[in-house]
């Protein structure tokens, strides 16, 4: 009896929120362009995802002004490290960031609602609440995802990037060469040459080498590359050889994913005995003992 009373309440209210929302973005031509100002002057960067891009124009049109209006200093500053780590900053601002939680967080439950009204499925209201908190976090969802496959390649060419590194310090090259010449022969293939890039961009435009170092730690945001950072810049402050610092730091990096290796065997050894027991052992006490199950009952 509750939930017939609520339903017609809760679809009153979906409707209104969605006039209220198509209406004021009627009126709000400006504030989304004000809204969209980055800091560079720049426009954002395309997006390699669709779905951003569809979301983006959709965005500009409906959602933006009120997530403008979110002003929540650390909700803020957690969305813009969430968009630093993922490698999204520059195709998202914050402001797009929570237009897009809004947008999506609003459409899931719509689109539920236009389904449930046509086809007469008299879903209840909790279902509502779980697609809208669904909808919300989908663009948190993708920058995680996006963050976990750059760590994860980066994980991988870390190692390999620094014995290039300590080889070319040997021969001759400073840090800064090394560097660049990594850069030029691995650019495009690499997320790991391309955070390298924006360090030599850094100091280019007048960074010093530790604070062009210490923003490639919190693009990524990753134990690895903070270990190399305050490694290298230690070695800067001591005045220590650079190619050797490299190559303990690439042996102590090898060590490290071997280690994980080991790890990700013992649990994946540990893991398989969860369909073991649920699909396979089950089976075989049906073929095993199913014959003599049905000899007792017959009385044979």
């Amino acid at each position: 009896m509750l939930e017939s009373n609520l339903l017609p309440m809760i679809y009153i209210l979906i409707i209104g929120v969605s006039v209220y929302f198509f209406v004021s973005s009627l009126f709000a031509k400006n504030e989304g362009e004000k809204a969209l100002s980055w800091a560079t002057g720049s426009e954002p960067e395309k997006s390699k995802s669709g779905l951003i891009e569809w979301s983006r124009s959709v965005t500009h049109q409906f959602t933006i002004q009120w997530a403008q209006r979110l002003k929540n200093p650390s909700k803020r500053k957690t969305i813009e490290k969430l968009l630093k780590t993922s490698g999204l900053s520059a195709e998202l601002n914050v402001d797009e960031f929570i237009g897009m939680q809004i947008l999506w967080g609003i459409l899931f439950p719509v689109v539920l609602f236009v389904l449930n009204f046509a086809l007469q499925y008299d879903y209840p209201w909790f279902i509502f609440v779980g697609f809208a908190l669904f909808g919300w976090n989908i663009p948190v969802s993708h920058a995680k995802a996006n963050r976990n496959m750059r760590q994860t390649a980066v994980r991988s060419d870390l190692p390999f990037f620094i014995d290039l590194l300590a080889l070319a310090t040997e021969a001759g090259l400073d840090f800064q060469g090394g560097i660049q010449r990594i850069v030029d022969r691995t650019r495009g293939k690499s997320v790991l040459a391309e955070e390298l890039n924006s360090v030599l961009r850094d100091i280019t435009l007048g960074a010093s080498r530790a604070q062009a170092l210490r923003g490639l730690s919190d693009r990524l945001d990753m134990n690895e590359i903070s270990s190399f950072v305050n490694v290298v810049i230690d070695a800067d402050s001591t005045g220590a050889s650079i190619a050797k610092v490299l190559k303990d730091q690439s042996n102590q990096m090898r060590l490290e994913r071997f280690v994980r290796a080991e790890k990700a065997g013992a649990q994946a050894s540990q893991k398989i005995l969860i369909p073991l027991m649920i699909f396979i052992l089950p089976a075989v006490f049906i073929m095993v003992f199913a014959p003599v199950a049905l000899n007792f009952m017959a009385g044979k």
